[in-house]
């Protein structure tokens, strides 16, 4: 590694609360915890909700009265607030980046609806920054009531506001090539401001466990072909296909395990509830225990709904995938993009649409438990060579250059 002095480097995320389980939140703490060998680091989220020990980093809120006011229960910050509370809280970005500008010699910035806006900020007063970019948000709703053109309205002024805030960013990190594509084309971003660093996995949580052991653990019986879905339920994931098809597809052993929350679930416990499936949701758990419900599957998945993302493909990267992989255990989920380059199809997993007849049709012909042991072993060895220090070391090696 570098014998350069010590960073100071700031990861901020001004479109997240500090929700340690939520994928997007791990994402940033475990880049963060990585990091801290080799720099001295900040997380900065909008509020933090729920604290984190940890002497590796230290952890501050830009906005720490954010957490009464946002009514989710999930790490998206912004989701659902009036538009004049984002005029509000960009004020406080600003003085933000005002405050803490003498504190840092690069800033980093975890990608949201106004993407780039805190560099901005930090820029004008000297400090270099990166965005770290995993999504570009499209409007998928149709214009049918005055309600959705003003949403609408407001899309299409964050949409301006983050382009030309990215484009003046001193680089840009997408999580994928796909991400990349999208930014040069949809912000007009030059292909050389744009690097691509993938995720890691924590592969010191995320590992191969006796199944049984895990089935005894949580009261799971020894013999069902046990499908888990781990992560939020919201619009760009999509268990009412899964459920559809089991409700069809005649396989008494088969049942459906869910772990997390979201927007969606009270419908998908409903529909599960009124086809009577054998399932059980079980809402957050602590994010430790995951692992354990990952070793006492069979099966994870990972539905996206395409129908959500720009041409059908899902751009972004995902960090179910790789865990579960990780935890010898294979994922059905939806190809293209960099889910096909993660998962061979059945190889190291299942790639088909996330539709009701693709779900039946590979229903019928579920390979048996042994055989989908099998295929988790392949899995895992697909995932070996990815780490978060490989990731973060790569974001080290950025933020050097650009103070060099």
């Amino acid at each position: 590694m570098s014998s350069r002095k010590r960073l100071s480097i700031c990861y901020a995320a001004p479109g997240q609360n500090l929700f340690p389980a939520a994928g997007p939140t791990r994402n940033v703490l475990n880049v963060a915890n990585a990091l801290s060998q080799w720099a001295d680091v900040t997380v900065a989220f909008r509020s933090v909700p729920q604290p984190i020990d940890t002497n590796k980093y230290q952890v501050i809120a830009i906005e720490p009265d954010a957490a009464t006011l946002n009514q989710f229960k999930d790490d998206n910050a912004t989701r659902g607030i009036h538009p004049f509370r984002h005029i509000s809280y960009c004020r406080r970005l600003r003085c933000f980046s005002e405050q803490q500008a003498s504190s840092y010699d690069v800033v980093l910035e975890k990608g949201w609806r106004l993407s780039g806006y805190l560099l901005d900020g930090f820029r004008r007063r000297g400090v270099p920054g990166v965005l770290i970019e995993n999504n570009v948000h499209f409007w998928t709703e149709p214009l049918t009531n005055v309600q959705a053109v003003a949403k609408y309205i407001f899309h299409s002024g964050a949409h301006r506001v983050a382009s030309r805030c990215s484009r003046r960013a001193s680089v840009v990190i997408a999580e994928t090539q796909e991400m990349k594509t999208m930014l040069v084309e949809h912000r007009s971003l030059p292909p050389n401001q744009i690097e691509v660093v993938g995720l890691g996995v924590d592969h010191a949580l995320f590992y191969p466990m006796d199944q049984q052991s895990a089935r005894n653990i949580l009261k799971i019986g020894p013999d069902a072909t046990l499908l888990l879905y781990v992560g939020a339920m919201d619009e760009y994931h999509d268990l009412e296909p899964v459920i559809d098809a089991l409700a069809v597809s005649g396989q008494p052993r088969v049942e459906l395990h869910v772990v997390g929350d979201g927007e969606y679930r009270a419908r998908c416990e409903e529909k599960a509830a009124r086809v009577g499936l054998s399932a059980r949701f079980y809402g957050h758990i602590p994010h430790p225990l995951v692992p354990q419900y990952i070793a006492a599957a069979d099966l994870c998945l990972a539905p996206y709904r395409t129908s959500a993302c720009h041409n059908g493909i899902v751009p972004f990267s995902t960090l179910k995938i790789p865990e579960y992989m990780a935890c010898a255990r294979p994922v059905a989920s939806v190809p293209g993009g960099p889910i096909q380059r993660l998962i061979e199809d059945r190889i190291s997993g299942f790639l088909f649409p996330n539709e009701v007849s693709s779900w039946v049709s590979f229903l019928e012909r579920l390979p048996s438990r042994e055989q989908l042991a099998c295929i988790g072993t392949t899995a895992t060895r697909a995932v070996e060579s990815l780490g978060w220090e490989k990731t973060a070391a790569q974001y080290l090696e950025i933020c050097e250059r650009l103070i060099g």
